[in-house]
C-alpha cells in the first residue's frame, strides 16, 4: 500500500526542493505530534497563526458548536450572520473609532489585495507605495507591493504604478506624494528578519499621509492578536491607520482575514460598480466563530500580560558566540547567525530534538522564533536548550 508520505510527494504541490516530511497526527497546546508519537515544541506557531496554541477548548468548542449549526451560505454582506457580527463587533470594541468597519477574507494576502482595491477606489489616485523586504502575500497584486526581487522577477509584468522606499528612512518619505493612494506597511517588518520602527518614524509617516491625502495602511497579519505583546503592534506608538489587515493569529489555526477601516472607506465597495469586492467564503461562519472564540481568549485572559516576561527569559536564555544578535517584538524573534547552511544545520538539529523552527524570506541568515503565546517559561527553557545545543553542533 502506497505511503502517505508518497501520496504527499506524488499529488500534493510542493514549494521548494526540501521540505521537512514531518507527517502531523495532531496537535495540542505548544506541541505537535506525529505519526509514530513523537513529540515537538511547535516554535513557528504555523507562522505566527496558533496563537493561542493547537486545538485551544475554546475554538474547539466553537468550531463544533457553530459546525453543527450551519456552516455556509451567501457570506459577503448581504445574509445577517451571527458569527459575523458578533465578530465584527467585538474587533470594533478593540480598536480606535475610525476603525468601525469590517470586511471579513480568507487570507492576509486577500486581506491585502482588498484594500489595494479600496484605496484606489476612495482616493481615487493610482499609486501605491510599500517598502523593501516587506512582504504582503504572494497573489499579483500582493507581490507587485512587495519588497524583494528575487521572489517577484519570474512573474512580471505585475500591477503598475508601486514605489518601493526604504524602511526606517526619513528622506524616503518624501516619495510619498499627493499621486499617492495609500502606503502600505507592516508595524515591525517581519521577513526582514523583524525589523522594528526608529523612534518617531511611524509618526512622520502618518504626518505625510496626513499632508498629501494618502491612506495610511497598517499590514498587522503578522503582528496583530497580541504577538507583540499588545492586541495590536500599532497600540504601541499612538499611531493609527486609515486601514488595518488582520489574518493569521486571529482564527485561532482556522483560515480568515480582515480588512478594518472607516465605514466611510468601506462605503465606495457598495456602488459604481455594486459588489465593489465579493469573496465566496471570506467571513464563513465556522472560521468567525473560531476568530471570535481566539481573540477573546487573548483578550480576556492573562496572556498579553505575560509577552514581555517571556521574551526577556528567551533572550536572557539565548546567549551563544554563534549568535549574532536576536531581533524582537514580543513573541516574535529573529536569531541572527553567519548564514543560510548554519540556519539549515539548526533547524534540522532541532527537528530531530523535538522542537520546530523556521527561517525568513529576506532574512535566511535568521531563525525564526514564534511560538503560541501560551507557551510556558519551561517549554521556553526547553526549546532554548534544544537550539542552545544545535549551535554547539554546528
Amino acid at each position: 500500500m502506497i505511503s502517505q508520505r508518497q501520496l504527499f510527494l506524488n499529488n500534493v504541490a510542493q514549494t521548494s526542493d526540501m521540505p521537512l516530511m514531518l507527517e502531523i497526527e495532531r496537535g495540542e497546546g505548544v506541541y505537535l505530534f506525529d505519526l509514530q508519537g513523537n513529540q515537538y515544541i511547535d516554535l513557528i506557531a504555523g507562522i505566527s497563526v496558533s496563537n493561542v496554541g493547537h486545538c485551544h477548548p475554546k475554538v474547539v468548542e466553537a468550531v463544533q458548536k457553530q459546525s453543527a449549526l450551519y456552516m455556509h451560505t451567501m457570506v459577503y454582506g448581504e445574509f445577517v450572520l451571527s458569527p459575523q457580527a458578533e465578530l465584527a463587533a467585538y474587533i470594533t470594541t478593540l480598536l480606535p473609532e475610525n476603525l468601525d468597519n469590517v470586511y471579513f477574507v480568507n487570507s492576509g494576502t486577500e486581506a491585502t489585495e482588498g484594500a489595494m482595491k479600496l484605496a484606489k477606489r476612495f482616493t481615487r489616485k493610482k499609486e501605491i507605495i510599500s517598502f523593501r523586504n516587506a512582504y504582503h502575500g504572494s497573489t499579483q497584486g500582493a507581490l507587485s507591493i512587495l519588497g524583494d526581487e528575487y521572489f517577484k522577477q519570474n512573474y512580471r509584468p505585475l500591477l503598475p504604478y508601486t514605489t518601493l522606499i526604504n524602511y526606517n528612512d526619513f528622506d524616503d518619505l518624501l516619495k510619498i506624494t499627493d499621486q499617492t493612494a495609500a502606503v502600505f506597511m507592516e508595524v515591525v517588518q517581519a521577513e526582514a528578519g523583524v525589523i522594528v520602527p526608529t523612534e518617531g518614524y511611524l509618526k512622520a509617516i502618518r504626518e505625510r499621509c496626513n499632508a498629501t491625502g494618502t491612506l495610511l495602511v497598517f499590514d498587522e497579519i503578522q503582528t496583530g492578536c497580541g504577538r507583540t505583546g499588545t492586541m495590536f503592534g500599532f497600540e504601541q506608538s499612538g499611531v493609527l491607520p486609515d486601514i488595518l489587515l488582520l489574518a493569521k493569529g486571529l482564527g485561532g489555526g482556522m483560515p480568515i482575514g480582515a480588512i478594518v477601516t472607516s465605514k466611510e472607506i468601506m462605503s465606495v465597495i457598495k456602488d459604481n460598480p455594486i459588489l465593489g469586492h465579493i469573496t465566496t467564503f471570506g467571513g464563513h461562519p465556522v472560521c468567525c466563530a473560531a476568530a471570535l472564540a481566539s481573540i477573546k481568549v487573548i483578550h480576556e485572559s492573562n496572556i498579553l500580560k505575560s509577552i514581555q516576561e517571556k521574551e526577556q527569559l528567551f533572550l536572557s536564555q539565548l546567549q551563544h558566540p554563534k549568535i549574532i544578535k536576536i531581533n524582537s517584538a514580543g513573541l516574535m524573534m529573529a536569531m541572527y547567525l553567519n548564514n543560510f547552511d548554519e540556519v539549515q544545520k539548526v533547524i534540522q538539529h532541532c527537528l530531530a530534538n523535538g522542537l520546530i523552527t523556521d527561517w525568513f524570506l529576506f532574512a535566511n541568515n535568521c531563525i525564526r522564533i514564534a511560538p503560541p503565546l501560551i507557551i510556558t517559561e519551561n517549554q521556553i527553557m526547553e526549546a532554548c536548550r534544544i537550539i542552545l545545543d544545535a549551535l554547539d553542533q554546528i
